[in-house]
């Protein structure tokens, strides 16, 4: 039986020391010299610790910025050190403001993000904030919020809270001078242009950067109407949590396997969880570009309702996510009238790499730091114009375009918008040829297998491959030559340069033994065969410009029809935007095909009311021809000029 002379737990501590005493502790230490400052009873982990910030050039303030709502927006405001009248720079971000900051730094050029270095040494009070519902901001968050409008009948939308916070940054900010520019890629970049629809008098410059600005037409979810699947990852990494969620779990390494056993993209997504996900419910109840997509294009909205802040719209040549947004939103606002304060830079990069290093671009190698260079030399000084009144040593011309052949940034008095582009044919030829002169009567068949789709890079595809999914639109395209459902035409070696300048145009007459197909075209560089000073070019297969065009939209957007089989058709779209020379010594390809996967979902071939959801009886193999003759003179349009009209 157990006495309470037995539970040292309840006697004094005195007496404890006094036992212990008598007790040899293994260590051969004598327990009797235990003070009381020694035991450890309390967390070692104190309620609140504080950095002393003594050794430290900038402060950091971590505020929640009340919205006309009540909501309240969670805000990282870096300011350097005793700065006054320094100018502010914010950028809105589903990716977790706090993240944007090392705070183990003592130097607030180390201590933020690579792309923002710069930007700290320039001297700017930096701003990141969480957007409604994700990290450490209230509210709920909806993906790329629409306006206020028919899609969101609330008081709130991108546009108010960018309001909002300038308003509070001017008002509680006292370093800075009352200016504010806004900055931000990808999502942020959309931030950007939503604040742009209705602009705080503060806000007096802005630079959206590889924005999204329509997802159906060419951006992260469709391309013409061709989902882009390999994107679902984003779908649970967005919105299966207030943080960051977990990409979908795979069965096998290569996602070529795990996107052709999964069926449909429909199948997969349901099969991952995704009916827990409002937006992916919304996003499969509407596959065509309906009023669902129509009522957020960006580049509809910002010309009906012009600002008149001084705007560089950015992107890069190779963008792999968000090609479409900027070159589309700056040549609405040119043709609606709106080009004295809109300007175009197309850098040759990858997605967002505008914000990390620019010395290649894979295997295209630059004669320095291409992104570093235009961010010190020509971003900054442009914002300092507007935000400090520093005078520009050059003006920004209306379009600057990185000459990737020449090596070199290219600026254009005026840019001719897709619309205004005179075009010269180049015509699909017989025997597989390419030329400017009129085709022979003819056509090449190929047979489209949905059981055996064309990759987009050579397998195995691993999930989440950073690298290889950054560099992919420059890969070289031997890979696909051989294929026997691949088409490649070619012409003869060049003798003289033939410079691009604008957006290819595909135009193809075709017929498919199916009622419904995809199109895949691409604009190809052949390099020589052997290149003494950059041997890992030899015979390389440059794409200068590709994309996608889903076959049912051939006559609208908004509403598919089934293709008539057997009949010819013409699919007509616009590829990406180019300033390119094709040099003495190479080749231009035209490569078709009718798969792009598993980055594209695969068209079954016949026509279902949502290729979403398509059964496996609808995928079924089709025979395609491509038509060069009388039946259509199939061709790739190029924007060609003589001389090109860069203003060097």
């Amino acid at each position: 039986m157990k006495t309470a002379a037995l539970r040292p737990a309840l006697l004094p501590l005195a007496c404890l020391l006094s036992a212990a005493a008598f007790t040899t502790p293994a260590t051969g230490q004598d327990s009797s010299k235990v003070t009381p400052d020694m035991i450890q009873t309390a967390s070692d982990i104190p309620a609140s610790w504080q950095t002393p910030q003594g050794g430290f050039d900038y402060v950091k303030r971590d505020v929640m910025i009340p919205m006309r709502d009540g909501v309240k927006l969670h805000t990282v405001i870096v300011i350097p050190k005793n700065a006054h009248d320094r100018p502010m720079l914010l950028e809105r971000t589903p990716y977790n403001a706090s993240g944007f900051l090392d705070g183990n730094s003592l130097h607030m050029a180390d201590a933020v993000w690579s792309g923002d270095k710069d930007w700290a040494n320039a001297g700017y009070i930096l701003v990141w904030q969480d957007v409604r519902g994700k990290y450490g901001s209230e509210g709920k968050y909806i993906m790329t919020r629409p306006p206020i409008g028919p899609l969101n009948p609330t008081t709130t939308d991108d546009t108010t809270d960018a309001w909002d916070t300038v308003d509070w940054l001017v008002k509680n900010i006292k370093e800075s001078d009352g200016k504010v520019g806004m900055i931000g890629s990808s999502y942020d970049g959309w931030t950007v242009a939503m604040a742009l629809l209705h602009p705080h008098p503060a806000l007096k410059v802005a630079a959206p950067e590889s924005p999204m600005v329509d997802g159906w037409m060419g951006d992260d979810w469709y391309h013409y109407g061709a989902l882009r699947q390999i994107n679902l990852d984003y779908f649970t990494e967005q919105m299966s949590a207030k943080g960051s969620g977990e990409p979908v779990p795979r069965e096998n390494s290569d996602d070529y396997t795990n996107f052709l056993a999964a069926g449909s993209a429909g199948d997969y997504a349901v099969a991952n969880g995704f009916k827990q996900l409002p937006w992916w419910n919304r996003f499969s109840a509407h596959p065509a570009y309906d009023t669902f997509w129509q009522l957020q294009a960006l580049d509809k909205l910002l010309p009906a309702h012009p600002s008149d802040v001084p705007t560089m719209w950015l992107q890069g040549l190779w963008d792999q996510e968000d090609i479409y947004g900027a070159v589309h939103a700056w040549e609405a606002l040119d043709k609606a009238g709106h080009g004295g304060n809109n300007h175009l830079v197309m850098g040759p990069w990858w997605h967002s790499q505008i914000n990390r290093a620019g010395w290649n671009l894979g295997p295209l190698k630059w004669p320095g730091d291409t992104t570093a260079q235009f961010r010190q030399q020509v971003m900054i000084p442009w914002f300092d114009h507007y935000l400090r009144g520093t005078p520009l040593a050059t003006p920004l011309p209306e379009a600057m375009i990185y000459n990737p052949v020449e090596k070199r940034w290219d600026s254009f008095t005026h840019w001719k918008p897709a619309s205004a582009q005179q075009l010269t044919p180049i015509y699909l030829q017989a025997n597989m040829g390419l030329g400017f002169g009129q085709p022979e009567s003819g056509g090449d068949s190929y047979v489209s297998d949905p059981a055996k789709p064309v990759p987009y890079l050579p397998r195995p595809i691993k999930a989440n491959n950073e690298d290889r999914w950054r560099t992919w639109l420059v890969h070289d395209q031997r890979f696909a030559v051989d294929r026997a459902d691949v088409l490649s035409y070619t012409t003869p070696v060049l003798t003289q340069t033939v410079t691009v300048q604008g957006a290819p145009i595909a135009d193809l007459f075709a017929s498919t033994t199916g009622t419904d197909g995809d199109f895949v075209v691409k604009l190809i560089d052949v390099y020589p065969g052997t290149d003494a000073t950059d041997p890992d070019m030899s015979g390389y297969e440059l794409p200068v410009s590709l994309d996608i065009f889903r076959g049912r939209y051939r006559k609208s957007f908004a509403n598919p029809e089934a293709i008539p089989a057997n009949t010819v058709q013409e699919y007509k779209f616009r590829l990406p935007t180019v300033n390119y020379e094709f040099k003495p010594g190479h080749r231009i390809m035209v490569q078709i095909q009718s798969s792009l996967f598993p980055l594209y979902d695969r068209n079954p071939q016949t026509f279902v009311p949502n290729i979403l959801f398509a059964k496996p009886d609808d995928y079924r193999k089709a025979t395609v021809t491509i038509e060069h003759g009388a039946d259509g003179r199939s061709a790739v349009l190029l924007p060609v000029v003589a001389d090109g009209s860069a203003d060097r």
